[in-house]
């Protein structure tokens, strides 16, 4: 089971040495992302919509070793679960998931349920 975190613990990981792996696209990550974030997005726009990015666990297996301590996060917590899955499946050892991603968790009625980074005044590039 992948460990989840919260915001302001991730930001204390990153402080500490660990590594912000952001997995949204690169025009959601040119738009604003955590300070010092890598981007390898999980998926990319196509033709409208969006599809696996077919050399994700390649670009992060020539990112980031699988030692390397790695925070994911991505909008609002769903892909960044996902990818935190695939690569502590595929062998990384220590990963955890930030909840609420960048923009917040949000319900059915649209209210953040979980604040995200952005929301929580973290460092922002």
């Amino acid at each position: 089971m992948t460990k989840r975190v919260l915001p302001q613990e991730a930001a204390s990981l990153v402080e500490a040495g660990w590594t912000y792996l952001d997995v949204r696209s690169v025009p959601e990550f040119e738009k604003g992302h955590p300070a010092g974030a890598l981007n390898i997005p999980l998926l990319n726009f196509r033709e409208g919509r969006m599809v696996p990015n077919p050399s994700f666990e390649e670009q992060v297996t020539a990112a980031l070793p699988k030692d390397k301590p790695i925070v994911v996060g991505c909008k609002s917590g769903g892909r960044s679960l996902q990818a935190a899955t695939l690569l502590a499946a595929k062998g990384w050892t220590q990963i955890v998931d930030m909840r609420g991603g960048f923009e917040g968790e949000r319900d059915p009625m649209g209210r953040v349920v979980v604040p995200g980074w952005l929301d929580s005044h973290l460092p922002v590039e």
